[in-house]
């Protein structure tokens, strides 16, 4: 839980700037497969996606695949 704080808030941070300075670039936070099926698909984290909070890469790192883009 500490390290989705930590991602969420810089997220967060990066964000806004961008909203700011590049206002037509997306920002998606990249997750291990196994992060979201463990954590997004928790209440917590499903609420994070349900209210729109944050845009999602879910990815493979040994196949080197991105399975999922969460808008």
């Amino acid at each position: 839980m500490n390290e989705l704080e930590k991602a969420i808030g810089q997220y967060i941070v990066y964000h806004d700037v961008l909203a700011e300075t590049q206002p037509e670039r997306e920002l998606y936070l990249a997750v291990h497969d196994e992060i979201y099926t463990g954590l997004f698909k928790e209440p917590i984290g499903n609420l994070l996606l349900k209210n729109n909070r944050i845009k999602l890469i879910v990815f493979q790192p040994q196949k080197e695949v991105i399975l999922q883009w969460i808008t």
